[in-house]
């Protein structure tokens, strides 16, 4: 017998069959007939064949890219985790007195991140930082692997690692995870921590996971509103301990920088980067290329934050709720990203769920779904925030012409477009339900 072809995933949305007997009751009448050419079939059954092959080719050509092509990776942010980290030996200053400045004079960098990230890092800079960099891009394509994997699951229905292997090998090469490659970002690691987090049912576990993500940044703090939006009070409550558990650590062990930051420091968004900058995509930095001058939290970008608090609750109960575990944590995540006064691309991880989720999840048959997914991976693939990057003098000019300014709003117009649309579409579990 010839061997069927195979057909791409879909979750368990999709393995939708519909049986109906006839009138003695015993035989089936299909009502869903498979129509895809058997030649786009083949093509899609040896695409997954090759996914392994894929994977490393798009792995070494990272590495390649790092190492071998001139300015590839600085690793700035990763020399702020370990050069921030080596203050507590108490041989080089205070804490958020460090600045790193050897690749960008222009930007000397501050450790900007909770004392408690000082703590975690500690270790790193007891060892070569050519070591710690290689790993460090290592560890970033296995949380990436990871973040995939975890999305598949929370999908439901076969969960094909094959699959797993060529979102991992074309995510590789997205803006969100070039910047956390180019500059040993943490974010990767952060956001499948929370997507564990939310795939987990003990409540401890997903409740310690959190609370240790959001007191390494704070960003991953935003996805209580999901446990507490799906009733998961134990893991909500758990989280806050913690998150203050690392504060009180964090305390104890580094002391008055501790006490620094969170009475003096944070919320300085001016500490943590340009505001104007393309590569801020947040509503605050929207509006503010916008208007030309740090909009701050004004009435333009509090109106902007409150369309999309609607946006979110609207799309929210047009999945479901939590009952969509994959679609509710990313709506969480896609009003935390424009709520944020500095959302950098590399914090934009977040996109690589999304699109999985608008291509293989619950409304995956839809066309908006389809147009959304294959928009967002454009988008990604180009980098048109760091496209726009070359257009400003520096990454301090916040004032720049109207069609400029206004192209900096991809990913918020983007993330506007992709809500509005969930909000308007029901899944068949609402639709039935």
């Amino acid at each position: 017998m010839r061997r069927p072809l195979s057909r791409p995933w879909r979750g368990t949305s999709h393995r939708r069959t519909r049986q109906a007997d006839d009138a003695d009751g015993r035989v089936a009448k299909v009502v869903s007939v498979n129509t895809e050419p058997a030649t786009q079939l083949s093509a899609t059954a040896r695409l997954y064949r090759l996914a392994p092959v894929l994977l490393v080719l798009s792995i070494a050509a990272r590495l390649a890219w790092t190492y071998l092509v001139p300015n590839g990776a600085n690793f700035v942010d990763l020399h702020v985790y370990v050069g921030g980290a080596a203050t507590l030996d108490g041989h080089a200053g205070a804490l958020y007195d460090y600045v790193y400045a050897d690749q960008t004079p222009d930007f000397p960098l501050p450790f900007t991140y909770p004392p408690f990230a000082a703590v975690v890092f500690y270790p790193l800079h007891l060892l070569p930082f050519g070591l710690v960099a290689f790993c460090w891009q290592i560890g970033i394509i296995a949380a990436l692997y990871g973040v995939v994997r975890i999305s598949q699951l929370l999908l439901g229905g076969r969960a094909p690692r094959r699959v797993a292997m060529l979102w991992t090998a074309v995510g590789i090469w997205t803006e969100p995870l070039r910047s956390t490659f180019d500059y040993g970002q943490v974010n990767v690691v952060l956001v499948l921590a929370v997507l564990y987090a939310v795939y987990s049912n003990r409540w401890w576990l997903s409740g310690l996971l959190v609370g240790l993500a959001a007191g390494v940044k704070l960003t991953p703090a935003v996805s209580g509103l999901y446990f507490v939006g799906a009733r998961r009070w134990g893991t909500a409550v758990f989280s806050a301990v913690v998150f203050f558990g690392t504060v009180a650590f964090s305390v104890l062990v580094i002391g008055d920088e501790a006490r620094r930051y969170f009475t003096e420091l944070l919320g300085d968004a001016d500490r943590i980067g340009p505001i104007g900058t393309s590569f801020n995509q947040s509503w605050r930095g929207g509006i503010s290329r916008i208007l030309g001058h740090d909009a701050g939290y004004g009435p333009a970008v509090l109106l902007g934050i409150a369309v999309t608090a609607v946006l979110a609750v609207l799309a929210w109960r047009a999945i479901g709720g939590s009952a969509d575990r994959l679609g509710a944590i990313l709506i969480v995540s896609l009003f935390g990203l424009l709520l944020s006064p500095i959302s950098w691309t590399h914090h934009w991880v977040w996109l690589i769920p999304l699109m999985i989720w608008l291509l293989h999840g619950p409304l995956a048959d839809r066309l908006g779904a389809r147009i959304l997914g294959w928009g967002w991976l454009a988008l990604t693939l180009v980098g048109v925030p760091w496209l726009l990057s070359f257009a400003q003098p520096t990454i301090w000019v916040i004032g720049r012409p109207w069609y400029l300014a206004w192209a900096g709003l991809v990913y918020i117009v983007a993330t506007l477009a992709t809500l509005a649309w969930i909000a308007t579409t029901r899944t068949g579990r609402t639709e039935s339900g």
